[in-house]
């Protein structure tokens, strides 16, 4: 699976990750986060900045929003994870 090694805020709703593949790309996040009433709190940009990463990691922030690895890369990349079955269990592969 590919995880979240690292995420810095660069402006507006923009964020950049890199993932523990070595990728790295920037997400603009305005979309979801106007999409989601979760997300109101941190619709202003001062409150948007302080994410952090969760021990899972995911990028979550103190209201209770989160975004999954899975998500990002799919935001970052244009591409869906493929999901694979993997002893009866489900994961995602990049």
């Amino acid at each position: 699976m590919n995880l979240i090694k690292s995420a810095c805020y660069l402006e507006d709703f923009k964020i950049r990750i890199e993932f523990s593949s070595g990728e790295t790309g920037v997400v603009d996040l305005k979309d979801i986060v106007f999409r989601y009433a979760a997300a109101t709190e941190i619709r202003d940009t001062k409150k948007f900045r302080n994410f952090y990463l969760d021990e899972w990691p995911t990028i979550a922030w103190d209201c209770g929003f989160d975004l999954s690895p899975e998500t990002l890369y799919e935001i970052m990349t244009g591409c869906e994870p493929r999901w694979v079955n993997f002893a009866g269990s489900v994961v995602a592969t990049f």
